[in-house]
């Protein structure tokens, strides 16, 4: 039995068309996106209903129940019914069928690896649920393709607000007119930001409120004078005010002062820290205004089970499945612990070979340059 189970149509144009029988009110959409209907809010739907080219209002015309759309009036012979999709559901299943839902593992492993005479005699949905869990986020953060991104346009305050589902950054970059990314660097250690700013007394004394709270400070001063920093005092200008030696204009004027630079400030893209006080990502002041592009990892599991897992990666999770069970159970020989812990490594390196999509004619492409002789 094939494992694709919606139409080319469904698929590509997100849609189904049905010929209704004389009296037929209830219509089954078959595709593999689920039916969202919302009677306070029509946007928050993901499809629209058609009869013969006119599309009914919904709960007035239609409800939704499991996928099942049901008339308020029954139909005409031949009547052509149309489910269509709106375009943001059919773009997110362009794709899917690359991945499976972490329901599907947990369900799949319960049949494989759970039952008499199999690898655990008996298991708790539960415990596999949790250790499926926690497998895809070990998994997420150096295994699979986890790397999420949000196009963002910084304030005048020079801040943005940390993403909802983020644990860690990859790569920050602004976008130039010509689409071109630019890297931003992190501050490291060119300037911080306080976590805590206690107003103290002449003494230095912090002082405390009504309650022996510390009074804080609204604003932080090392933040406010990075802001006015004029950055290219930092970067090697030739003229701090008016140029800079990367300019072709002043190349030649600045010829031999690019030796003995520092390299971790040599660039002119801007800085950017993370400011945990404010939960936001601070920029440099050259970057306000600018478009970014903020790329970060996340866990896999910030919404729900239905999470998913590359079917490259599939058997690395069953392995993990099956070690993170063995090894919290007690009266479990070693060995076998051992042997299914050297099974999840083997697994697991293997669905970072497969996932890191090395192509042999881009490693070539790349490596011509390497045949150039630097004098």
């Amino acid at each position: 039995m094939g494992l694709i189970t919606e139409t080319n149509a469904q698929y590509y144009s997100g849609q189904q068309i049905i010929t209704a029988s004389a009296g037929q009110t209830s219509f089954t959409w078959t595709g593999d996106v689920a039916l969202i209907l919302s009677s306070s809010n029509v946007s928050v739907s993901n499809f629209k209903l058609f009869k013969n080219n006119s599309e009914l209002v919904p709960v007035t015309d239609y409800t939704l129940s499991n996928n099942i759309i049901t008339l308020t009036v029954a139909s005409s012979l031949n009547d052509v019914i149309k489910i269509q999709l709106i375009q943001p559901a059919i773009n997110n299943n362009y794709g899917n069928y690359e991945y499976v839902s972490l329901k599907d593992i947990v369900n799949n492993f319960m049949v494989a690896y759970v039952g008499m005479d199999k690898l655990i005699p008996r298991c708790k949905r539960s415990d596999v649920i949790f250790h499926a869990k926690r497998g895809l986020q070990e998994f997420s953060y150096d295994t699979l393709k986890s790397v999420n991104s949000q196009e963002l346009t910084i304030p005048p305050s020079l801040g943005v607000a940390i993403p909802q589902d983020y644990v860690n950054y990859v790569r920050c970059s602004w976008i130039d007119n010509g689409g071109v990314q630019h890297i931003i660097y992190p501050v490291n250690n060119l300037t911080t930001d306080p976590t805590d700013l206690p107003i103290q007394d002449v003494a230095g004394v912090p002082t405390q409120d009504g309650i022996g709270s510390n009074l804080q400070a609204e604003q932080s001063e090392t933040e406010e004078r990075w802001k006015k920093r004029n950055l290219n005092t930092l970067n090697g200008s030739f003229d701090a005010s008016t140029a800079n030696i990367y300019d072709d204009f002043w190349y030649d004027r600045s010829y031999g002062q690019r030796y003995g630079l520092e390299p971790q400030v040599s660039q002119q893209n801007g800085w950017f820290s993370i400011n945990q006080r404010l939960g936001t990502f601070s920029f440099s002041s050259n970057l306000a205004n600018k478009l970014i592009v903020l790329e970060y990892i996340s866990d896999g599991l910030a919404y729900d089970l239905d999470s998913k897992v590359p079917k490259m990666a599939e058997d690395a999770m069953y392995a993990h499945l099956s070690y993170s069970v063995l090894s919290a159970r007690s009266n479990v020989q070693e060995y076998i612990v051992q042997r299914y812990r050297k099974e999840r490594s083997a697994k697991l390196r293997n669905a970072k070979i497969r996932l890191s999509n090395m192509k042999l004619d881009e490693i070539i492409q790349v490596m011509r340059g390497k045949s150039k002789w630097i004098k």
